[in-house]
């Protein structure tokens, strides 16, 4: 059975919003920061570790414009993975190894969990990131918090129908900058 890890970037106010540039107030904040070489190995061996990507379509439409072309360990790991994205407007992905599920999302991420022995790594994806939460399909959150307030914008972290407890797994500093990752795992 596989395990599904969502993995973000947030502002100190919970803000996911743009991290990379898309159409924002603040396009782009999350590279005002250097992350040094400690969060770029964080985020390269979250990579490697990954069997397969399950995001949105936006988040899909965003990374299939952007990795393709790029070169490198994780740029390779990225292109080459299984890649499966929820959407239902989504008709013929460009992007090598790429399945467009159009059922229902807690179905289709219940049946990847259960298909992929290892790790189902959700990056960005707000839509799809919350039902999976809400659902309790969750199993570790990755977050990687930048030393900003950015005070608007789309949040990771909206109401919940029911209390969900984690565990603090990981906790380390990375950067000159003050970015600091967090790992959690769900308390089960």
């Amino acid at each position: 059975m596989g395990k599904l890890v969502v993995t973000e970037f947030v502002s100190l106010d919970g803000v996911m919003q743009a991290p990379g540039g898309e159409e924002f107030k603040y396009p782009g904040w999350s590279f005002q920061f250097d992350r040094g070489d400690d969060g770029n190995q964080f985020k390269l061996r979250e990579t490697l570790e990954t069997e397969a990507l399950l995001i949105g379509r936006v988040t899909y439409e965003s990374f299939a414009g952007a990795w393709p072309s790029r070169e490198g360990e994780f740029a390779d790991k990225f292109n080459s993975m299984p890649k499966y994205v929820v959407s239902s407007t989504l008709e013929d992905p460009e992007w090598n190894n790429t399945t467009v599920l159009k059922g229902d999302v807690v179905e289709e991420a219940s049946k990847l969990k259960e298909q992929i022995d290892g790790i189902v790594q959700v990056p960005g994806s707000l839509r799809l990131a919350q039902a999976l939460l809400e659902n309790d399909l969750v199993d570790e959150l990755h977050l990687m918090v930048f030393p900003v307030l950015l005070g608007t914008g789309r949040r990771l972290f909206g109401e919940m129908s029911e209390k969900t407890e984690w565990r603090l797994t990981e906790s380390k500093p990375v950067g000159p900058d003050g970015v600091l990752v967090l790992i959690y795992e769900r308390a089960r």
